[in-house]
């Protein structure tokens, strides 16, 4: 039954949705033409104004994009993914194996969302390779699948680009408000730590429920994937510059000493996050990890194909946030959020507002960039707590992308599917967690 009620959805979204790139340019068309309806302002100022706006998040644009870049990287590292294909084999029936590689999957999502999908995509292919060797029937697709469900929590843990964003100074959340929103008060609140447990623990049990069953159809691990190996081959370096080019002691240097840095800035800050920490966490680790400095050459030229796509977009984003704030649009926007929402619902609109615009916008810290602003104006107005509202966009953004491609994408390039093979089952992700990321927001606003 539940497959079947997915089915319109997942045609729907397969017919009707373009691009990435093509949304941010419908997305910005949409509000010029609202800013030239509703707003203050004429044709020739609002193009100015969109113009001078385009390179206002160059800073977070440089940020989120090594959050995907390095924990791309971090995935590929020979330690890394050989401790994935170890782990392969602990799973020994079908419904085991798909609630841990969703479990897996969200883990390292958790962790970071460059890395989860990497992970995902990794860890599903080796679960698939240890139980064809063990004989044992696996249906990929929903092994796949189970993976991207895992990535239904990444934004309320390490890498939260929303949340992380809030917490960085002279970000645009500071300019807003008139301060930072502390990470403490949003991805390590008490509240958010258990929506996590229960949203994995809900994903784990709707991945379970979808095994095949009885005479169902199984679509096995293809014969072709998964027996090649991608492990780097190292030349013999022969030149001075090749040796140096093999050596270990040119990225353990800098390795060590961000580590280094790392230590006094935690012992100094505390556990306080911004998206540089989490960025020269990652790479300090990589540099630790890496055979030199070839090796880490080969790993970033495979993981950097995955960022263009995104970075072409966020230009496109900072003009539209020019065009809102020129014309008055996110001034008008806020107050009739403030008109129509009660301190008890206004979570609640966030939320599914920003499920909504991440069909659209399907970029975390782009959507962030959009909606924080006009969001933390109306809490400010009801008095709410802008942390609240801070996870509930990032609540939005991350739901959503169960039934948005996107993000699949490099997930699906690793595992060797398509977004048509695993759509069907991560519809019913979206539906489950929903209610969950719904439900613990109506309980802060009746708290």
């Amino acid at each position: 039954m539940l497959r079947t009620l997915s089915r319109p959805l997942v045609a729907g979204v397969e017919r009707y949705l373009p691009g990435a790139f093509v949304f941010a340019v419908v997305l910005t068309v949409i509000v010029a033409v609202l800013a030239l309806v509703f707003g203050d302002i004429g044709p020739a100022e609002l193009t100015r104004a969109w113009g001078d706006g385009l390179a206002g998040l160059l800073a977070f644009m440089t940020q989120v994009a090594l959050v995907l870049l390095l924990g791309y990287t971090l995935a590929l590292t020979r330690p890394v993914k050989a401790g994935l294909t170890r782990i392969a084999d602990v799973p020994k029936s079908p419904r085991a194996a798909y609630a841990f590689v969703a479990f897996v999957s969200a883990v390292a999502s958790l962790i970071s969302f460059g890395l989860g999908l990497v992970v995902g995509g990794v860890i599903a292919l080796e679960v698939g390779r240890a139980a064809r060797r063990r004989g044992t029937k696996l249906h990929y697709p929903l092994l796949v699948a189970s993976a991207y469900s895992g990535f239904a929590v990444w934004h309320m843990g390490y890498s939260a680009t929303g949340p992380l964003a809030a917490a960085t100074p002279d970000s645009f959340v500071e300019e807003a408000i008139g301060r930072t929103i502390p990470i403490s008060e949003t991805v390590y609140s008490p509240w958010n730590l258990i929506a996590i447990v229960i949203a994995v623990a809900a994903i784990l049990g709707t991945v379970v429920l979808l095994a095949p069953k009885g005479e169902d159809r199984i679509v096995e691990l293809p014969e072709r994937m998964g027996t090649e190996e991608s492990d780097i081959e190292l030349k013999t370096p022969g030149t001075p510059a090749e040796r140096m080019e093999a050596s270990r002691l040119v990225t353990l240097i800098p390795g060590v000493a961000l580590l280094g840095y790392l230590g006094v800035y935690f012992a100094q800050e505390g556990f306080d996050l911004t998206l540089d920490i989490v960025n020269w966490s990652f790479l300090a680790a990589i540099l630790l990890i890496v055979r030199s400095p070839a090796e880490l050459a080969e790993l970033v030229g495979g993981a950097v194909r995955t960022v263009g796509e995104v970075l072409l977009q966020y230009p496109l984003y900072a003009g539209i946030i020019g065009m809102m704030t020129a014309s008055g649009l996110a001034a008008q926007l806020s107050g009739w959020f403030s008109d129509i929402a009660s301190p008890g619902s206004l979570g609640l609109l966030a939320f599914l507002s920003a499920g909504l615009l991440n069909l659209f916008v399907p970029s975390g810290g782009g959507q962030f960039a959009v909606q924080a602003p006009v969001f933390l104006d109306a809490a400010d107005s009801l008095g709410v707590d802008p942390a609240v509202i801070t996870m509930a966009i990032a609540y939005g953004d991350q739901w959503t992308n169960m039934v948005q491609p996107f993000w699949a994408l490099p997930l699906l390039a690793v595992a060797g599917l398509g977004v048509r093979d695993i759509f069907g089952f991560t519809a019913i992700t979206c539906l489950i967690t929903g209610i969950v990321f719904a439900g613990t927001l109506l309980v802060l606003g009746a708290g």
